[in-house]
């Protein structure tokens, strides 16, 4: 890159911030890990319970649903807690139903039984790619849950079926790049959130541009850059479940 395309964080085009995933730092959940990316820090607890919503009661299988919160000073200035409000906000609500969506996407809910596994994810820290970090922490908190369970001989085998992580993209002065960290991201002129599986599967794009729209060429190399990110975010999670 030029001088006058150089990343805010110096990094390469193509390079992820450092991640970091430590597993079991909740003591009381069945499954959990803090993962870091760069400066974001998302803490992912799995919780289960022997019961299932009203809608699959009978039905013999199971269901992965989230919860997604930021802390206070988890941003440069404090924000106010969700709860004083008296409702969420409906980016808290989109995040939650993705983060949801992506986890059930790798599961297979049969093998479950009827059981409901809630996947807490609570920013310690926000410096861009929240809802992917959370997504890519969440997978290590539901697996290692799922793995309690089956030690309590609760599951006969682990329901995932793969791999599910996320990272964002976007066009830095007319370069893509990946993983953008907050000064990125509020100045992008498009940016995207990928969960990619580790088959090679997509479960979601969510592609904005912020200033032009961009064309098919850029959405391209935002995807290989996407695959490659993920590529390195599935080899974390395995060290991090001990795999």
């Amino acid at each position: 890159m030029t001088d006058d395309t150089l990343r805010p964080s110096g990094r390469a085009p193509d390079a992820l911030r450092t991640v970091l995933i430590e597993p079991g730092v909740a003591r009381h959940a069945e499954g959990s890990c803090r993962i870091r990316m760069g400066l974001t820090e998302v803490l992912c607890t799995a919780s289960v319970e022997g019961r299932v919503p009203g809608f699959l009661r009978g039905k013999g299988e199971g269901w992965v649903t989230a919860e997604y919160g930021m802390l206070p000073r988890a941003t440069h200035k404090r924000g106010e807690r969700e709860a004083a409000k008296g409702k969420q906000s409906g980016r808290t609500q989109e995040i939650q139903r993705l983060i949801g969506r992506s986890l059930r996407a790798v599961t297979d809910r049969k093998a479950m039984g009827e059981m409901t596994v809630t996947l807490d994810c609570d920013v310690l820290t926000a410096d861009g790619g929240t809802r992917c970090a959370a997504i890519t922490g969440a997978w290590v908190a539901l697996h290692l849950a799922f793995e309690h369970c089956m030690a309590k001989r609760v599951l006969s085998r682990n329901p995932l079926l793969g791999q599910v992580a996320a990272v964002s993209c976007g066009l830095w002065r007319g370069v893509p790049v990946l993983d953008l960290d907050y000064a990125e991201d509020s100045a992008a002129q498009a940016d995207a959130n990928f969960v990619l599986t580790g088959a090679g599967g997509i479960v979601e794009i969510q592609a904005t541009a912020e200033a032009e729209p961009f064309s098919e060429h850029h959405m391209l190399g935002l995807l290989a850059l996407a695959k490659q990110g993920t590529a390195a975010l599935f080899a974390a999670q395995q060290e991090a479940i001990g795999a």
